[in-house]
């Protein structure tokens, strides 16, 4: 940490500013505010490209206490992180830890925003803060450490965040002859991890590229930022495969890009869920799972075709988390059944799907 304390200011689009101190990359930013109530799990959180665009609060008082794992890898992605870099435009936290101490902490959470250019502010009440945004709704923020530089608010939804997040190109992970198509709308390492280590070869390709085309026993989509309205080119492609009754998995965004493909609306939630604690009820059963989220949109469930049902309903609020076909092999869940970080007690989703595989 810099020895000489620099003020930061976070301002949100109603007027409200919170001073605090800044660490990380000494930059102005803007964009969403939101915040996720994990306890840990910082470095997968930030690099999660469903965060791109946003300024991310944690509402866990102490960040940065075991610092930043090694850039190890593995089947060529990285291991302890859920993309190449971070995707959050800047942090806010309540408290920094100085000192780090874990087995396999490389450097500093300070080092590490320091050399990803991203910026951060500690010492705010982020209780506070957090009971504004749940109160008032998500809002657009922006960073102001440099007073001299000017800075304007940015609505990001209106942005291709999508596109600048998902590979330009497709890219093979090769296992045994059964393969699916992960369409990548800003996927986490983790999900193609988790197939990985099933023994399927995944086939990542871009969320505009036709996989309607492409031979393959099935077709996963991805989690992703933005609203899910704005992958025009996925609804339609997801639309084709759907006709043809190609068993087809959605995650978070891919969710609600299924239920537009079958004709359902999506909105945009009041602060959206994020963490690792969201419990979620499977309809028709008394089973309740802790799962790990991170969406702003979610599926308006009294839009559903009459051959689709609500698979799983959150216990906070009552709002869509999953959708299911009642006959062909179509289903999607708004949490992550991956986790990381977070609960993997609903990876079985992952088995169901490759039990339904062509």
């Amino acid at each position: 940490m810099n020895n000489k304390p620099q003020k930061a200011k976070l301002i949100l689009e109603d007027g409200t500013e919170f001073v605090g101190t800044a660490f990380g990359y000494p930059i102005n930013t803007n964009g969403e505010v939101v915040f996720n109530t994990g306890m840990v799990g910082y470095p997968e959180t930030m690099t999660d490209p469903s965060y791109r665009g946003q300024i991310l609060v944690m509402t866990f008082p102490l960040i940065g206490n075991y610092g930043v794992p090694n850039y190890e890898r593995e089947n060529g992605l990285l291991k302890y992180f859920e993309s190449e870099k971070i995707h959050c435009r800047a942090l806010i936290i309540s408290n920094y830890s100085d000192e780090y101490s874990h087995w396999n902490g490389k450097r500093s959470l300070d080092d590490w925003m320091k050399e990803q250019k991203i910026p951060g502010i500690y010492g705010i009440d982020t209780r506070m803060l957090t009971r504004k945004l749940r109160e008032s709704g998500t809002m657009l923020g922006k960073i102001v450490i440099d007073e001299k530089e000017k800075i304007d608010f940015e609505d990001v939804n209106k942005l291709d965040l999508v596109g600048e997040v998902c590979v330009k190109e497709p890219i093979e992970y090769t296992r045994n002859k059964k393969k699916i198509i992960l369409v990548d709308c800003g996927t986490k390492n983790n999900i193609i991890q988790a197939f990985l280590r099933r023994n399927i070869t995944v086939i990542r390709v871009p969320y505009d590229y036709d996989f309607s085309k492409e031979k393959a026993n099935g077709i996963l989509i991805s989690n992703g930022p933005g609203d899910p309205k704005m992958c025009k080119a996925t609804i339609e492609n997801t639309r084709k495969v759907m006709k043809f009754g190609t068993p087809t998995l959605g995650v978070c965004l891919g969710s609600q890009i299924m239920a537009l493909a079958a004709g359902a609306d999506t909105y945009k939630l009041k602060y959206g869920h994020r963490g690792h604690n969201q419990p979620c009820n499977e309809t028709g059963s008394k089973r309740c799972y802790i799962t790990s989220q991170n969406h702003g949109y979610a599926v308006n469930s009294e839009t559903m075709p009459e051959d689709w049902r609500e698979w799983f309903i959150n216990d906070n609020d009552g709002t869509n988390e999953g959708i299911i076909h009642i006959a062909k092999p179509f289903f999607a869940t708004q949490f992550h059944p991956e986790a990381s970080p977070g609960p993997d007690d609903t990876e079985f989703i992952f088995d169901m799907f490759l039990r339904a595989l062509k």
